[in-house]
C-alpha cells in the first residue's frame, strides 16, 4: 500500500481558519478508500479484518461512569482493571465505527460512534484516584480520534458536539494537561492527548505549545544509544515501557506531520533520535536475553494492562515501516499482520489498514 500524505493543514482562499485533522487527514482516508476499491489485496484484509470488530460493536452498550475512578495499579489491580475497562471498550468501539464510517459511509457505523460519545459525555463527570489521569489520557485517545473522525458529518448534531466539546475540556483535556510535562510514558501519553485534543479543536496556539513540549521529550527521553531511561530501570516490564512510551510519542509525531508538515521523525540532536530508539527495542525485543537492564524481561503479557499477546510491539512496528521503509520493522510486523490493537491504549490502532506515509519516502 503505497501513498503520500499531503499535509493537512488547510486554508481556504475565502481566508477561512486553519483547520486540522488528527491522526487521520482525508488524504489518507480517501486513499484506503482508492486502496479498497481496487481490491488491494493487503489492504482489503486489513479492512475487513476491521469491519468484522466494528459490526461486533453495532450491539454494545456503553460503559460510561459518572466518576472514573482508577486506583493505582499495584494498590487494587481489580478495580484498576474493571474501570479501566469501561473506557477502553466504548473507546475502541468508537473510534471503530467512525473509521469504518468514514471508509463505507454506512450511517449505522456513525450513529454507533456517537452514541458512545454521547454517553461519555453527558454521564462522565471526572476522574479519580492515582491513575485515573494516566489512564483517561491513554485510553480516552480513542474518543479523541473518534470525533476527529465525524468532524465532517452534517448529521452529527449541535447539541450532541457541543456536549462532546465541553467534556473533552472539563474531563479529558484537563487529565491530559495535568500529566503531560511527565518525565516517562505518563508525559508521552498526555502530550499525545494534548496534541489530539487541541487539533480537533482547532486551538493553533494550544498546538503550537505541545509540539515544543514534544521536541523537548524527544530528546530529554532518548539516550544516545537508544535506551530510554525512565523506562529501562522498570525492571522486568521494562522493554513493554520502552513500547509504551514509544506508541505516543511516534503517534504524536504523526499528528505532527499531518497537521503541520513538519516531520520530527527525523529530529535528531546529540546522536538522539526515535529511530534509534525503535532500532534499540526491536533488537531486544528479539534478544530477550540480552536485554542489559533485567534478567528474563517480559516481550509477550495479556493480563488487560501491558497489552495483548501478539500485538505489541508489532502494531508500532507495522506503523513505523510506513514511516521509515525500514526492511528490518516490516520483516518483524509482517509476522502479525494485518494488526489491530484492540484495547487498554489507543496509538497505533489500524496500522496495518492506515499505515502512515510520509511524503517522499514511498516505495
Amino acid at each position: 500500500m503505497v501513498y503520500s500524505c499531503s499535509i493537512s493543514k488547510k486554508q481556504s482562499q475565502t481566508g477561512d481558519a486553519l483547520q486540522y485533522e488528527g491522526m487521520h487527514p482525508a488524504s489518507q482516508i480517501n486513499a484506503v478508500k482508492n486502496f479498497i476499491n481496487a481490491k488491494d489485496k493487503n489492504t482489503i484484509s486489513a479492512f475487513e479484518q476491521m469491519i468484522v470488530s466494528a459490526n461486533a460493536a453495532l450491539t454494545m452498550q456503553h460503559h460510561a461512569l459518572a466518576d472514573f475512578s482508577v486506583p493505582g495499579f499495584y494498590k487494587d489491580s481489580a478495580t484498576h482493571r474493571s474501570n479501566s475497562l469501561s473506557i477502553q471498550k466504548d473507546g475502541f468501539a468508537a473510534y471503530n465505527c467512525a473509521l469504518a464510517w468514514r471508509l463505507t459511509g454506512e450511517e449505522k457505523y456513525r450513529k454507533k460512534a456517537v452514541y458512545f460519545l454521547d454517553a461519555w459525555s453527558t454521564i462522565n463527570k471526572k476522574y479519580s484516584q492515582n491513575d485515573g489521569s494516566l489512564v483517561m489520557a491513554y485510553s480516552g485517545t480513542s474518543f479523541m480520534m473518534a470525533a476527529q473522525l465525524l468532524k465532517p458529518s452534517k448529521k452529527w448534531e449541535t447539541a450532541s458536539r457541543e456536549s462532546f466539546n465541553q467534556w473533552l475540556n472539563n474531563v479529558y483535556l484537563h487529565a491530559a494537561n495535568k500529566i503531560k510535562k511527565g518525565h516517562n510514558n505518563w508525559g508521552d501519553w498526555g502530550c499525545f492527548g494534548a496534541l489530539l485534543a487541541t487539533s480537533y479543536l482547532n486551538d493553533t496556539a494550544a498546538f503550537a505549545e505541545n509540539v515544543q513540549l514534544l521536541k523537548k521529550g524527544i530528546i530529554d527521553k532518548i539516550s544516545e544509544d537508544g535506551h530510554m531511561p525512565a523506562e529501562t530501570k522498570r525492571g522486568g516490564n521494562s522493554i513493554w515501557y520502552t513500547y509504551f512510551s514509544l506508541a505516543p510519542i511516534t503517534a504524536s509525531c504523526w499528528v505532527v506531520y499531518t497537521n503541520t508538515g513538519e516531520n520530527l521523525f527525523q529530529l535528531e540532536q546529540d546522536g538522539k533520535s526515535i529511530k534509534k530508539a525503535l532500532d534499540y527495542l526491536l533488537q531486544y525485543h528479539e534478544n530477550p536475553g540480552k536485554w542489559p537492564w533485567a534478567k528474563n524481561p517480559v516481550t509477550q503479557v495479556d493480563n488487560h494492562r501491558l497489552g495483548p499477546v501478539g500485538v505489541w510491539p508489532y502494531n508500532l512496528f507495522e506503523a513505523m515501516h510506513g514511516i521509515y521503509q525500514d526492511k528490518n520493522f516490516k520483516k518483524f510486523a509482517d509476522k502479525e499482520a494485518p494488526i489491530i490493537y484492540p484495547d487498554h491504549h489507543y496509538a497505533w490502532v489500524f496500522p496495518s489498514l492506515m499505515q502512515p506515509k510520509i511524503k517522499g519516502t514511498n516505495k
